[in-house]
């Protein structure tokens, strides 16, 4: 059951990163976390909207729908989408230092979203996209 909810739906550009990851992060406040638990999410979202803009529409710009759901009062069910490249391998992208993105990045990306999650998946379909979606406990101050 969802408790409440928010959408939105951004363009794939390097400016809109920090933006998306203030707002989820805003949103989340309202279970009142602890500042690592927002920082573990802040960055979890930051990893996700910039993989979209990096491998999912690589030289393009396209649309990242981020969808945000308060499911108790205490967890968030963040889910990040593009429409882009899509993944061949998932099981291999989510291996640590593989990349796709030439020698500027890391390849952790998954791995860190998986470090601040407490649930990570990954969907995708080559040409038609990727999902991503975090599941995050908060237990919070005054919980």
């Amino acid at each position: 059951m969802n408790v409440n909810e928010f959408k939105m739906t951004v363009d794939s550009r390097s400016v809109n990163e920090g933006f998306t990851r203030t707002a989820v992060a805003a949103f989340a406040a309202q279970l009142d976390p602890t500042l690592e638990e927002i920082n573990d999410i802040k960055t979890a979202v930051s990893e996700a909207v910039t993989n979209c803009i990096v491998h999912g529409y690589k030289n393009s710009v396209g649309k990242i729908f981020i969808t945000v759901r308060i499911k108790s009062e205490s967890a968030v069910l963040i889910t990040i989408k593009d429409r882009g490249a899509g993944i061949e391998d998932i099981k291999k992208a989510r291996e640590p230092l593989f990349t796709t993105g030439g020698s500027d990045r890391a390849g952790l990306g998954f791995s860190v979203m998986e470090s601040f999650t407490d649930k990570l998946t990954v969907r995708s379909s080559v040409g038609r996209g990727t999902t991503v979606t975090l599941y995050k406990r908060i237990f919070g101050r005054a919980k």
